[in-house]
Formats: structure tokens, sequence, C-alpha cells
């Protein structure tokens, strides 16, 4: 039975093999020979036309049903830090993981960053981090980043995840306890 339509799958299936024949035999009569090839043909591709709506329908509600019920907006968040290399960055980021204080972290090199420090502008070549994890945990993982980080003050932000692939929100919920 699909969920977002309240119509069986077998239901769904005598209504596309009705149509077919029905197409179909209407196409036959009309043709002999060689053509009742080509008929069938013309047939198969009435029927997909005409069903494509339906079950464009069937197939959208489900996965908007998926995604709506498996996942709360703002349940988890993308936090983001950087770092002044690779080694630096690796190592934070196994720490992170390693302590469960997020399902994943995305290591992206080679980023420039121009920040006012000390009354002086400066500009300096960085790694950053994007940090997956639930809210919850935002402030351990702050924490925890500050500890190892050899910055005086280093960023730390987060923004929450308002929606997402459900299998993933799912699998980050798995892998971060609360």
């Amino acid at each position: 039975m699909c969920k977002c339509c309240n119509v069986s799958s077998s239901t769904v299936h005598l209504v596309f093999v009705s149509f077919f024949d029905c197409i179909s035999g209407i196409c036959m009569s009309l043709v002999s020979g060689s053509l009742q090839r080509w008929a069938v043909i013309i047939a198969a591709c009435a029927v997909v036309l005409c069903m494509t709506p339906f079950l464009l329908r069937i197939v959208g509600l489900r996965a908007l049903s998926m995604a709506s019920e498996a996942y709360t907006a703002g349940s988890f968040s993308a936090a983001y830090v950087t770092c002044p290399s690779d080694k630096v960055a690796k190592d934070i980021a196994r720490g992170i993981v390693e302590k469960k204080l997020a399902a994943c972290v995305n290591i992206i090199p080679q980023i420039t960053s121009i920040y006012e420090w000390k009354g002086k502008i400066e500009e300096d070549s960085e790694v950053l981090l994007m940090i997956k994890t639930r809210s919850s945990k935002v402030s351990a993982l702050s924490e925890y980043v500050r500890s190892v980080h050899p910055y005086e003050v280093c960023v730390v932000i987060s923004l929450p995840i308002e929606q997402g692939n459900p299998p993933y929100l799912k699998w980050l919920a798995e892998t971060v306890p609360e």
C-alpha cells in the first residue's frame, strides 16, 4: 500500500497493464503485418506519457514524506573552523571524529582569509574544516577545538541544518550519540 495516496501497488500495476492493453489493442486493430510492432511501441510510449504524472506524484510524495518524518530542522549543525595548515586541520579533524563530537569533517585546503587583527589588515592562507554534528554537541566541539587549536582566537561557528538527504541525516544521528 502506498502511504501517500492509499493505492496498493497491485492496483497501480493493474491500471498500468489495463491501459497498455487498451492502447495496444486499439493500435493493433488499426494496423496489420509489420506495422504491428510499431503499434506496440507507440502504445508503450503513450502509456509511459500518460502514466508519468501519476507515477511522479506517488514517488515525489513518498520522498517528501520520508524527508519530513525523519528529521526535525535544526537538530544538526554544520560547524566551521579555520586552521593554519593541513597537519593542524587533520589532527583536529581526527580528534573531533574520534571523540564522537561529529560524524564527519571535510578538510578544504587553500582558502585565503582576509581579516583585521590587532589594528592591521592581515591575509593568510588557511585550511577550512566543515564539521557535521548534532546541534547539542556544538558547545563541546567548540571547547575541544579551543583546547587544541594553535590560534590565540580560533574560529568556531555553526549554522543549523534545516533539511538534507534523509539517509545521510539518519547516519549522522546514528554516528554521533546524544
